[in-house]
């Protein structure tokens, strides 16, 4: 260990020497290529000095255009051949001339001018509250062009030379940091790739999650550009406060309808000898696979105060969809899809050992179900409950159209943000919304690591024992194929109104739609594609290294850095997509307008599914199992690939559907991120549903679903199941 340290100390200093001298290096080439270029700038600029003082003034105005944060003093000679000011494009200016004339300064630039020699001030100077200022004095020729009749004081503000300057500088720092951190992980950790994947996870939870938000935060605590409570005050205001309470009870209720109907579809599909599971399972999943703001039109169009349903079938007066109940409604539809996948992946990953004594010694099937089969899907239960609440209480798209007079914080930061233009504002009242979410975690977290719920010790078992009697599947089968019944209606009403002029209006019967809507969203369906493309394996693989990391590794730090990566989902997604634009429209990750930007957003909103999926399952194999190949020589690499992955496939797939589909679908973050060369489907969606062209927005949509469900077969034959997970049911 103190051989290492040694080698680590002299690698550092020979890397500290480097970088010092390659910096001082770069900097003195810069600033020599800044003063030439600068200089030749100036010097050419002064030519154009006009002949008649009477353009003199005329002739200032047009220099801040041709040199950025320039300003300028004219000076003309008298017949004493001493120097008056003529013109000046700031009256700061003709002050400075007034008490520093006389200064050495001047001095020596007017001796170089009667010269004809320009003269550059050795040192950068002020004027009240301007930035620090570089000072070029050139004469100002006479007619001949062999002799002065003047001379001219250019001023130039240095900002953007000394942050090139400081980005040199702090990109010397950072890659010492990493050099000095890569070198000692190497040489003094006992598990050099675990070291690296700790340091590289807080690496991306610090620039992509902590660095944005402190952006935003910063932002919640400036008022025109000063430190200021004052946005603060007007967040905590008694109104935005029952919104937020709006909020939680909202996300409460929610969460907690959701995540038992996704418990019943999971353990229909995957604990009873139920058939047709696999239409099942694409039904039930297709409500997270369109936009949400298609649904929530669904439902209005089906049950709102003139639907189809409530009004022309049912002839119902006085029935309103708007409101807690209607929010409710389509939240739970919308998100109940989170809980069934989470939780069938704990099902199907579930060692049916303890049930098969269980059943041996007697006991009755509710009984085992009671005491066996729910304590151990616990984990899943809270993981699955925490998401849809998170999920909840960022959604903005569903309260948008459905809240009514029901205030919620999610449309209240929206609004803020998008409609008063206060970016501060927006901050404050997104940044109330971690509250609640952050209790939630850490309450699931306290009483999951109080519980032990291993079941898989050795190789899984490849039996599931059938818990469901005839008359509890017949009862299970009529709530879960009723609900399908409820799914395709909705996603009937969006497959027909491709098919139809104006929906609600003019059903005739058309196929323009098709053609317009195709050849209006080319561009759109193309770029979203190649960008969710990019991001599915991407959070797929982070998702499932990040879960091995916070289960299975114990380090410095561990709570901070699960915190960190599970914060995307507590932000309102139109904070996060301001929070990108304040970050990264600047160096040193000058990002924004790419398709980097985008592809980076994806990852991170989506990696919280990910990861407590991941983490769910985890906790279900006993660490047994990679502490036995590690004896066998086998390293963390090869233990992750040939033992982990393969164990956690059910999640790892859940994880990369969930990415896909929800980069197909997104909408509050990446409509502040998209540009004209990268531009996403859910937004011409939203564009044409925005102006009444629901035709339009339904061909958009059922493209978008058509794709979503190709993707997921082509998942399905990649991430290939090599029978650790495939079980049959015994009777």
């Amino acid at each position: 260990m103190k051989k290492n340290l040694i080698k680590l100390l002299i690698a550092a200093l020979v890397f500290a020497g480097c970088a010092v001298w390659m910096t001082i290096a770069l900097l003195k080439s810069f600033r020599s290529y800044h003063a030439d270029k600068t200089l030749a700038e100036v010097t050419l600029w002064a030519r154009t000095v006009p002949k008649d003082s009477a353009y003199y003034e005329e002739w200032l105005s047009a220099l801040p255009e041709q040199i950025k944060g320039g300003m300028a003093l004219i000076l003309e000679l008298d017949e004493e051949w001493n120097f008056h000011p003529a013109a000046a494009s700031n009256l700061l200016l003709k002050q400075y001339w007034e008490t520093e004339q006389e200064s050495e300064l001047f001095q020596k630039a007017l001796e170089s001018i009667y010269y004809l020699v320009p003269y550059t001030a050795p040192e950068t100077i002020r004027l009240g509250n301007e930035q620090a200022l570089q000072a070029y004095f050139l004469p100002v020729l006479d007619e001949s062009g062999f002799d002065i009749k003047g001379a001219l004081l250019i001023l130039i503000q240095t900002g953007q030379a000394l942050e090139f300057e400081r980005l040199l500088i702090n990109l010397a720092l950072v890659a010492w940091v990493v050099f000095v951190t890569c070198r000692g992980v190497a040489l003094l950790a006992r598990d050099p790739l675990t070291g690296y994947s700790v340091i590289g996870l807080f690496f991306i939870a610090g620039a992509f999650i902590a660095y944005p938000l402190f952006e935003a935060f910063r932002l919640s605590f400036t008022d025109a550009g000063r430190f200021s409570l004052a946005v603060w005050q007007r967040a905590l205001s008694a109104e935005h406060l029952m919104a937020l309470w709006g909020s939680i009870k909202l996300g409460i209720i929610t969460a907690s309808v959701s995540t038992v109907i996704g418990f019943i579809f999971a353990f229909f599909t995957e604990r009873t000898g139920a058939r047709g599971k696999k239409l099942i399972g694409t039904l039930a999943t297709m409500p997270v696979i369109s936009p949400p703001f298609s649904l929530t039109l669904s439902i209005i169009l089906l049950f709102g105060n003139n639907g189809l349903i409530t009004h022309q079938l049912l002839g119902l007066e006085h029935v309103s969809i708007y409101g807690l109940g209607g929010l409710v409604l389509v939240q739970t539809i919308s998100m109940f899809p989170i809980a069934y996948m989470t939780l069938a992946s704990v099902l199907r990953s579930l060692d049916s050992t303890i049930e098969d004594a269980a059943l041996d010694l007697s006991a009755s099937r509710l009984r085992t179900f009671c005491t066996i089969t729910l304590p151990l899907a616990v984990p899943g239960l809270l993981s699955a409950w925490l998401l849809v609440f998170t999920t909840s209480l960022a959604d903005f798209a569903n309260p948008l159209l459905l809240a009514g007079s029901y205030r919620v914080l999610s449309v209240e930061t929206y609004i803020e943000v998008t409609g008063r233009n206060n970016l501060g504002g927006g901050a404050a009242l997104s940044l109330l919304l971690l509250m609640p979410t952050l209790t939630a975690f850490f309450a699931q977290r306290s009483w999951v690591n109080k519980k032990s719920v291993i079941t898989i010790t050795g190789k899984p078992s490849t039996q599931l024992a059938e818990l469901a009697t005839k008359p509890v599947r017949f009862v299970l089968a009529v709530f879960v194929w009723t609900c399908m019944v409820l799914i395709v209606a909705l996603y009937s009403t969006i497959v027909a109104g491709c098919f139809v002029k104006n929906w609600g209006i003019d059903y005739t019967f058309t196929l323009s739609n098709i053609a317009e809507a195709l050849s209006r969203g080319k561009q759109a369906i193309t770029s979203t594609v190649i960008l969710a493309a990019a991001a599915t394996p991407l959070a797929g693989l982070l998702a499932m290294i990040a879960a091995v990391i916070i289960v299975r590794r114990t380090f410095i730090g561990k709570r901070v850095l699960e915190v960190l990566l599970m914060t995307p989902f507590a932000v309102p997604g139109t904070l996060f997509g301001i929070a990108y634009i304040l970050a990264f429209n600047k160096p040193p990750l000058l990002i924004v307008g790419t398709a980097a930007i985008i592809v980076i957003n994806f990852v991170i909103r989506e990696l919280p599914v990910g990861l407590e999926t991941g983490a769910a399952s985890l906790r279900q194999i006993d660490p047994a199992i990679e502490e036995a190949a590690q004896d066998l020589g086998a390293d963390s690499s090869i233990v992750f690939t040939s033992v982990v992955l393969p164990l956690i496939r059910p999640a790892f797939l859940t994880s990369m559907s969930y990415t896909f589909v929800r980069s197909m679908t997104a909408v509050s973050a990446v409509i502040f991120l998209i540009s004209a060369h990268w531009y996403h489907l859910t937004i011409q969606i939203y564009n044409f549903s925005e102006n009444l062209r629901f035709g339009l927005a339904s061909v958009l949509s059922t493209v978008l679903i058509i794709i979503v469900l190709a993707a997921f077969g082509i998942m399905q034959r990649i991430v290939k199941d090599k029978g650790l997970t495939v079980k049959q049911l015994s009777r």
